[in-house]
């Protein structure tokens, strides 16, 4: 007898048990923005860099050493990358070089060029 006691309870907590309602908000949670009709957001300048970089790097399946310069011309982004061409031993004779990626206002490759090739242990600008 206790058994069914039990299991009657059971089915009426579950019966009687409510979803409590949702809370209302506080106001303080960010609003989605809708996509604009002008087309793709522009891209920040960090962001700008790693695409750049990123897409280079696939491209060429070079190492990457780092972003070494970014500018912007109001409608996309000029990135400089310096990638590693060829590694020696010892490293300081690392072949390196710089090139330079054009990308779009959405941050798509629209060109890319070798600016320069030095060795890794060469100092100054002008190497």
């Amino acid at each position: 007898m206790a058994e069914q006691e039990r299991s009657a309870t059971k089915g009426t907590a579950r019966k009687t048990a409510k979803k409590a309602p949702a809370k209302a908000s506080s106001g303080n949670t960010r609003k989605r923005t809708q996509p604009s009709s002008r087309g793709p957001e522009r891209l920040s300048g960090p962001r700008a860099a790693a695409r750049g970089a990123q897409q280079l790097v696939e491209l060429t399946g070079r190492e990457l050493e780092g972003v070494v310069g970014l500018s912007s011309d109001g409608d996309g982004w000029s990135v400089q990358v310096e990638v590693v061409e060829m590694r020696r031993i010892p490293s300081t004779t690392d072949v390196l070089a710089i090139y330079e990626v054009d990308l779009d206002g959405a941050g798509d490759m629209q060109s890319y060029r070798r600016l320069d090739r030095y060795l890794r242990g060469a100092a100054g600008e002008g190497r």
